[in-house]
């Protein structure tokens, strides 16, 4: 009955809206309900973590469904939240019932308020704003209590609104621009909201529901779940273009080399997509408008099957003259997410030492392709295995592993890369839900590389990475450098809810479910503490947001008995060594001292949280902030890169989003961040430079190489 109130109560609330501000009714489909008591009875059945769905449960969905939607708070205020709070513990009614009606009330109510806050963000454009006044702007609003007023909010959305357009003035841009740049970005972000679907609102309850659970576990609708497994393929069924959505046009921002697209010679990026055919001489569908995910849905197919574009070429106007290009549907290999090497050479005095660094993405893996028996089926190991060849042809004297900001993947590929590095023997242990303990093991006789080695990771180093860094540094095979991993010792599985029911086509989507606990060979595990480096290097990430001890729910840190193994070796004895030499170097590095004060300067910014809407004290910080860059230039190494730059810190603000700048300018700011010093990879490669040295003091050098 109380479920009934509070549906009509929300019903209410909307109808009393003004009819110019009506935005659509989301309702969810008898499918969603269907999936969502499935999905309960699979999760409560197989899930590591038996959790009963009932009103606690609730409570936590509750809470997590409102922080998907509206984190900041800035959307809601708290007589929202009270109207809300029937709900708060009859979720799980609503899931056993196959009842969605509250949730999707909730999102619809969500819906309103955004279009209430940025029709209000558009009606102060016409107003300006005072920039003498010492006000300040809260930019995190994470911790805050929720508006208790709508004046309130709009109070907080005037602040909000006079930062965005500060932000341009100090680029430079006049009020006229300014004003036209805001206008457009605020409607753009209710058109966007106006393009949500049904199954929108249900892949975000669900999600509220799932990582109620773990923060591991989540519902993956149809798309997303073919998303996913083009992730862990790297390949996929299409063009060969990368594709964003610039002005309600799918424009092409970037061709893949060797795809139809690029081989054609038909297309080139800022062309745009207006409509799409399926076949020679059939219709064409208008996508002017559409979201850029369902444009992709219609480009992608089967292979060798034809696509018909209806392009509107870069140099055309908006009523300039079309073109139709035909294409035939291609495997695509996404080749810059694989694993790739390169070489930095170390100089000791006139001496030289060669070091081959790879680069991991992710712990990728094409499972089909694999069972089918086919032989040149995509895995990060044997691409790690071929580079690793190169690199031996290459003579190089250390081999260094990077998986920064690798989030995982298959964990199969982290035992089989784990056994290029090791003779053999046991690589993780995991423990299911039951107490079980399974080990897995390299099987496999013999080194792809058995020379120095070192793994450098960050705070995004996760899962599958966690479990390689740890073995290497449980077996003694190499030194691990970085700052401490994210803490994710958990395991997950991906059921098909459709296969489940057998169904032909997929409707019902996937659970990415975790099923079982890692610990490393020495019984320790990476829950919540992560892999601690060797070496320590400047620490970028805030780990109070960032990582598993982050999580309110995550599952605690735990041990079990060791496995009998062999180490490879035992470099504790050197480590103070290495730690000695890093921190003298870095000592003389003048841009290890620039990294340290971004990081300072980021991190009271963040425990400040508030800027100045003062624009002499603000265009000060900006003058500051140029003097300082332009003093850096002048020490820039020898390397000729510009500077290194904390990945926090931004570079001058054009008060510009992605899509509102010209495809040119995004480019020279990807470029400027490949082009800046990568000084923590650097430094590595010299930590393992003085490993392989301390190993072998009489190592070959490449002199004069």
């Amino acid at each position: 009955m109380k479920n009934k109130l509070l549906r009509l109560a929300l019903v209410f609330s909307l109808a009393a809206f003004n009819p110019a501000q009506a935005v659509q009714i989301l309702e969810p489909q008898k499918q969603q309900t269907q999936t969502a008591f499935l999905a309960s009875q699979f999760l409560n059945q197989y899930h590591y973590r038996h959790m009963e769905l009932d009103d606690g449960l609730s409570a936590q969905i509750f809470d997590n469904y409102l922080k998907a939607l509206d984190g900041e708070k800035v959307y809601f205020i708290q007589a929202d939240i009270d109207h809300f709070s029937s709900a708060r513990t009859r979720l799980d009614d609503a899931i056993r019932k196959a009842d969605l009606s509250v949730p999707f009330g909730i999102y619809n109510l969500y819906q309103q308020r955004l279009a209430e806050r940025y029709n209000y963000a558009r009606s102060l454009l016409g107003k300006g704003f005072d920039f003498g006044q010492n006000e300040t702007y809260q930019f995190n609003r994470k911790q805050a209590l929720w508006a208790k007023t709508s004046g309130e909010l709009d109070e907080l959305w005037r602040k909000r609104v006079k930062n965005d357009w500060l932000r341009l003035k100090l680029a430079g841009k006049d009020d006229k621009i300014i004003v036209a740049t805001l206008d457009k970005r605020y409607e753009k972000a209710l058109g966007s909201q106006a393009k949500i679907k049904s199954h929108d609102v249900f892949q975000s309850f669900m999600n509220a529901y799932t990582t109620s659970i773990d923060p591991h576990t989540n519902y993956l609708g149809v798309r997303a779940a073919e998303e996913f497994d083009i992730s862990m393929k790297l390949s996929l069924i299409g063009i060969g273009a990368v594709l964003h959505n610039r002005d309600e046009y799918t424009t092409i921002t970037e061709l893949v080399a060797g795809g139809p697209a690029a081989l054609s010679g038909k297309l080139k990026p800022g062309d745009r997509i207006v409509g799409v055919g399926q076949g020679e001489n059939s219709p064409i569908v208008d996508v002017m408008g559409w979201r850029i995910d369902d444009t992709v849905a219609l480009i992608r197919g089967n292979e060798d099957t034809v696509v018909v574009l209806d392009v509107l070429p870069v140099e055309a106007g908006a009523d300039g003259k079309h073109k139709l290009i035909s294409l035939v549907r291609k495997k695509i290999s996404l080749d810059n997410q694989a694993a790739k090497k390169s070489i930095i050479e170390v100089k000791e005095g006139h001496a030289t030492r060669r070091i081959g660094v790879i680069s991991l993405p992710g712990f990728y893996l094409d499972f089909a392709a694999r069972q089918k028996g086919d032989k040149d089926f995509k895995s990060a190991t044997r691409d790690v295995s071929r580079l690793l060849g190169e690199l031996k042809m290459e003579r190089v004297d250390g081999v260094l592993m990077d998986l920064r900001n690798n989030g995982g993947g298959s964990l199969i590929e982290a035992i089989e890369l784990t056994g290029l590095f090791i003779d053999q023997g046991p690589v993780v242990q995991q423990r299911n839900s039951e107490g079980s303990v399974s080990v897995e093991s390299d099987t496999h006789a013999g080194m792809a590389w058995d020379g120095p080695l070192a793994v450098l990771i960050n705070r995004a180093s996760a899962s599958a990475s966690e479990i390689f860094a740890a073995a290497i540094q449980d077996y003694g095979r190499g030194i691990v450098i970085g700052e401490p991993s994210y803490g994710k010792g958990t395991v997950q599985t991906v059921a098909s809810l459709d296969r489940m029911t057998r169904k032909e086509k997929p409707v019902l989507g996937d659970i990415k479910m975790t099923i079982a606990q890692f610990f490393r060979i020495n019984g320790g595990t990476t829950q919540l503490r992560g892999v601690i480096p060797d070496v320590r290097l400047l620490a970028i990430s805030d780990t109070e947001q960032f990582g598993e001890s982050s999580f309110d729910n995550a599952l605690p840190w735990t041990q079990i008995k060791a496995l009998d193994y062999t180490p490879s070796g035992d470099l504790s004895g050197i480590v103070p060594r290495l730690i000695a030499n890093h921190d003298k170097r870095i000592s003389h590095d003048p841009d290890f001292k620039y990294l340290q004060e971004d990081i300072a300067e980021f991190n009271e910014l963040r425990q400040k949280n508030q800027l100045s809407l003062n624009e002499a004290e603000r265009r000060k910080q900006r003058n500051e902030q140029e003097a300082r860059e332009k003093r850096r230039e002048k020490t820039a190494g020898s390397s000729g890169k510009t500077t290194a730059k904390a990945e926090t810190h931004l570079q001058q603000d054009d008060g510009l989003l992605f899509s509102e700048r010209d495809l040119d300018a995004n480019k020279a700011i990807e470029n400027a961040g490949k082009n800046a010093r990568d000084i923590l990879l650097e430094e590595a490669a010299h930590i393992l430079s003085d490993e392989a040295a301390l190993l072998n003091p009489a190592s070959r050098l490449a002199v004069g190489r």
